[in-house]
């Protein structure tokens, strides 16, 4: 079964290639656009690859299996959004909102995830390799048996992450981490 197209799914009783098309428009500053409000609507499995997504409200939205390969995502309220198993390789999401989203066994390698808000995020068994978490915030973030080959961690709070049974002997960590996750152990 093949991914859904905008033209076919409707939200609120608009079609979603429309909203994204007045999305498009409102980011380019021109007349008629408006920022895309998808809160709450279905778009599992849709094929949103590539999709100008910038500044959008995504709001407890379903993405689940959805394609998002090289969407732009920058600064997008996708607080408690359903992203599992979603595909968003080489997908920009530079301060994007994500707290509560769920993100388990999603396809994330190559995800620009720096200046997010990843708070209680559930990460669990996702790909996270070569993914820019800098400057996020990851309090309460689940990050089991994810693999986080080669991430960047550098100056991340990683305080309150769950990063049990995840191999980071390739991830670039905060240069306080190893003393700090030590110090917890013998404690």
């Amino acid at each position: 079964m093949g991914l859904r197209k905008p033209k076919s799914i409707k939200h609120h009783g608009k079609r979603v290639a429309e909203i994204l098309e007045a999305h498009e428009r409102f980011f380019r500053g021109q007349e008629g656009g408006v920022r895309a409000d998808l809160s709450g609507a279905d778009l599992s499995r849709a094929d949103l690859g590539g999709a100008n997504l910038s500044g959008a409200v995504l709001r407890n939205a379903n993405l689940e299996e959805t394609d998002l390969r090289g969407a732009k995502l920058p600064g997008a309220d996708l607080s408690g959004a359903n992203l599992r198993r979603a595909d968003l390789r080489n997908t920009d999401m530079t301060e994007a909102i994500l707290p509560g989203a769920d993100l388990s066994e999603a396809q994330a390698s190559g995800v620009e995830f720096f200046r997010c808000d990843l708070s209680n995020v559930n990460f669990q068994r996702a790909h996270l390799r070569n993914v820019n978490l800098r400057l996020a915030n990851v309090n309460g973030a689940k990050f089991s048996g994810a693999d986080m080959g080669v991430a960047i961690l550098r100056e991340t709070d990683l305080t309150g992450a769950d990063l049990s049974g995840v191999d980071l002997r390739t991830t670039l960590l905060p240069k306080d981490f190893a003393g700090q996750h030590a110090a917890k152990k013998s404690a």
